[in-house]
């Protein structure tokens, strides 16, 4: 049972904005089926999946997931896939992605650090971890799983001709390549008006960047997110439990779980 210190307003519970997002989503099914959009039928199926698995691993693995983490898990999945994918918020809002990348590395982080504090609380293991330690596990851990989404979004973009890496446009750059004296110093080009692709203006006022300062803005907010938890992370160790924000985003063993490891 989640104890009362984590319980949040019943109007906000898990199951309450489960069941909600979950009715919209099969909405947007039953709409796909009707226009024969079946991409987007599949990426609601997948969404509804993904709804399930906070629950799915509470069973499975006896963890205790606070109702604050698990909502936002929840309206974080709905916002990258149902709104960011299908509403193409990821283009038509601003910082969209920005903000569910920092999103992301905070929550990242908020898994690796219960995962090694659950393990540093093991009466079976033998040594101790310090707070400093752990916060810094779960950080790397974070930047680690940042790392390996955007291998995954590289990936996707070459071998399946899409667009996960956003492209940026920019008006000024510095290249080694351009210059003309070969001595390796960085040629600046600026002042950039317009990109012209085999002689084909593009519609953009400056050069159309691919990918690499997308990919750089989401691995530094995945790192605000991270060092944002890792510090509450700290504290939270260091005064064993004491602080509230943490108590309400950090998941923990079941307390029968815990009853029995210590036994």
């Amino acid at each position: 049972m989640k104890s009362k210190t984590r319980k949040i307003p019943r109007i906000l519970s898990p199951i309450t904005v489960r069941i909600t997002l979950s009715i919209i989503v099969i909405g947007i099914i039953i709409r796909s089926v009707f226009i024969g959009n079946y991409e987007n039928m599949f990426v609601c199926l997948l969404v509804l999946l993904l709804f399930a698995v906070p629950s799915f691993l509470e069973k499975r693995l006896h963890i205790d997931f606070p109702d604050a983490l698990e909502i936002i898990i929840l309206c974080f999945i709905f916002a990258a896939e149902i709104l960011g994918e299908l509403g193409s918020y990821y283009i038509s809002v601003p910082h969209w992605d920005t903000i569910l990348h920092t999103t992301w590395g905070f929550l990242c982080a908020a898994i690796g650090f219960s995962l090694i504090d659950i393990l540093n609380r093991k009466p079976t293991i033998k040594f101790s971890l310090s707070p400093v330690f752990v916060a810094l596990v779960a950080f790397c851990f974070s930047m680690t799983v940042g790392v390996f989404w955007e291998f995954f979004e590289f990936a996707v973009d070459n071998i399946l001709v899409a667009d996960m890496q956003k492209d940026t446009v920019i008006n000024s750059f510095y290249s080694t390549l351009l210059d003309p004296t070969k001595s390796n110093i960085p040629y600046p080009v600026k002042d950039i008006a317009q990109t012209v692709v085999n002689g084909t203006p593009l519609q953009i006022k400056g050069y159309l960047d691919i990918g690499l300062f997308d990919t750089m803005e989401d691995l530094f907010v995945n790192f605000i997110g991270a060092s944002v938890f890792s510090v509450i992370g700290y504290f939270y160790i260091k005064r064993r439990g004491k602080g509230k924000i943490a108590r309400r985003l950090i998941p923990t063993i079941t307390e029968t779980t815990e009853e029995n490891i210590n036994e």
